[in-house]
């Protein structure tokens, strides 16, 4: 069988990414089999076999050990290949819509994973989870598990995402506050479940909870879950819903419906701890019109916000430049699950923004540290010469900037970017933004935008990990050279009809540790 023509391009053209899909590829595995020289592909991070016949995950899987991303998703696999816990790299594992009925204990030992997908498949039972440091989604939608995952000595301190949705699970396990410390988007919806512990109100960080399509005991609870939003949910199970030690929290100490006061922020908000100051977001604060339509298959999550009143010098915003790359190579998974853009808001025009998608050729900007203005296509082009020439004059297959993210956009028939009212592209997510727009020592206001082909849970942890790090570098507005605050905006989202989509920081984002003060204040 000679070797199959996507595979000859990707060697000849050292591609970091392969995809195989559809009818055509599925005929080819029918007829021969998948090609073998494709795993000699060393180099590529991202694998995608997709919708096709494919029965078996090869043996020889584990010889891309530098693969990062492994798709196999809407095939006719039943059995998981152990080989595939030993690729050292990997990071976003999705195997949904197979035909698997079990995952093997051996998943635990993939430490790098950030993202697991196994929904649509026949699995009964998890292994036990232990330590995921990295993980940050997991979904197991459409199973046919009839216990919850077993996490009771796990650690998944950065699991934002859980969607257990559509399986036969009776209870939930009140460990999940001690052990998912982190968790934003919580779907237990289509279950077995007749009782809610108490306990998990304790989630700190929960925004979206929902419980919709299980047969809950509680009628009064069941008409909250089918009606109202996860606040006035969580606030009911905190004050009726018994804790497992049977323990009740009497509520003592608190306001009305268990609301602790609201605590008026000091003066100096820079006492003895390090402080952020949230404002409410206003009628005249810029907002983030999203095109849903266009951009749904591309890159969908969108968050921002405003920081103002910022002091840089040379040093610290030299410091705040190396932070970014920082967190692009640690929390964003090297921008494969989110990626961060910060604009001077002074350089923004007056009116609101517009995520939307274009096609490569009608997308045009001018990029940072550079003088002209490029098409996507353009840019994609001349970005793809100069990694060629790199690559040539070092004799090595390791590019560096911004050149080492191309493959993010190969194949892509539009490019997701945010515009401006006058319809001018200030960011081109995830390759880079506008020049027009850069920060400088001298700015005073900054708009950060993070997006995410993933989730909105993943721009969330990115942008309180953002925050945090702009309030520990005292590039606020606090003189205080021991404690530093930060004064952020909040920021919409909304659809094209105008409606909430979402807003950032909300009451449950950027909740810290002890040392960090979060002060929300009110609308004016």
């Amino acid at each position: 069988m000679s070797p199959w023509p996507e595979v000859l391009t990707a060697k000849s053209e050292n591609r970091h990414e392969i995809k195989l899909a559809g009818a055509a590829i599925s005929k080819r595995i029918t007829e021969e089999g998948l090609d073998k020289t494709l795993f000699q592909l060393t180099n590529i991070n991202l694998l995608n076999i997709s919708d096709t016949c494919l029965t078996t995950i090869p043996d020889d899987i584990q010889l891309l050990v530098n693969l990062q991303s492994l798709l196999l998703y809407g095939n006719k696999i039943p059995e998981f290949n152990e080989k595939i816990t030993s690729l050292p790299k990997l990071k976003v594992l999705d195997l949904s819509r197979n035909q698997l009925s079990a995952i093997s204990e051996s998943l635990n030992k993939m430490k790098e994973l950030t993202s697991i997908n196994f929904s649509s498949n026949q699995i009964t039972e998890m292994p036990k989870l232990g330590d995921f440091p990295n993980l940050i989604i997991i979904d197991l939608s459409n199973n046919k598990l009839s216990s919850f995952l077993d996490t009771e000595n796990a650690n998944l301190p950065h699991l934002t995402d859980l969607k257990i949705k559509g399986n036969e699970i009776e209870s939930i396990p009140s460990h999940i506050v001690r052990t998912m410390p982190s968790l934003k988007n919580f779907d237990l919806g289509d279950n077995k479940i007749k009782t809610v512990p108490g306990e998990l109100a304790g989630l700190a960080k929960l925004k979206e909870l929902n419980l919709k399509g299980n047969k809950l005991s509680d009628k009064r609870l069941m008409k909250l879950v089918d009606q109202c939003r996860t606040k006035q949910v969580t606030d009911y199970i905190r004050e009726h819903c018994p804790k497992e030690d049977n323990t009740q929290d009497t509520g003592k100490g608190k306001g009305k419906k268990g609301k602790k006061p609201e605590e008026p922020p000091p003066d100096d908000v820079s006492e003895l701890c390090h402080a952020m100051r949230i404002l409410h977001v206003e009628d005249h604060t810029l907002r983030i019109r999203l095109e849903e339509s266009e951009v749904w298959n591309i890159r969908p999550f969108i968050l921002c916000c405003i920081v103002s009143e910022l002091k840089f010098d040379d040093a610290s915003f030299k410091k705040f430049i190396q932070m970014q790359t920082k967190l692009h190579d640690t929390v964003c998974d090297k921008r494969n699950i989110a990626t961060i853009a910060t604009h001077d808001l002074d350089r923004i025009p007056q009116g609101d923004l517009t995520y939307t998608a274009l096609p490569p050729h009608k997308l045009s900007l001018t990029p940072l540290s550079r003088s002209k203005e490029y098409t996507g296509e353009q840019l994609f082009q001349q970005l793809q010469a100069e990694a060629e020439t790199l690559r040539k004059e070092k004799k090595r297959n390791v590019y560096s900037g911004i050149h080492k993210y191309l493959y993010l956009l190969e194949g892509k028939s539009k490019y997701p970017c945010l515009m401006t009212s006058a319809l001018r592209v200030i960011s081109f997510p995830p390759i880079t933004n506008s020049d027009v727009t850069k920060m400088s020592v001298n700015s005073r206001s900054m708009l950060v935008e993070v997006t995410s082909h993933s989730s909105m849970g993943a721009c969330k942890t990115v942008l309180d990990k953002l925050l945090l790090e702009c309030l520990m570098l005292g590039i606020g507005d606090g003189d205080d050279e021991e404690y530093h605050s930060l004064t952020v905006q909040q920021v919409k989202v909304v659809d094209t009809e105008g409606n909430l989509k979402s807003v950032y920081p909300s009451r449950t984002d950027c909740v810290y540790e002890s040392g960090i003060k979060v002060y929300r204040l009110p609308k004016k």
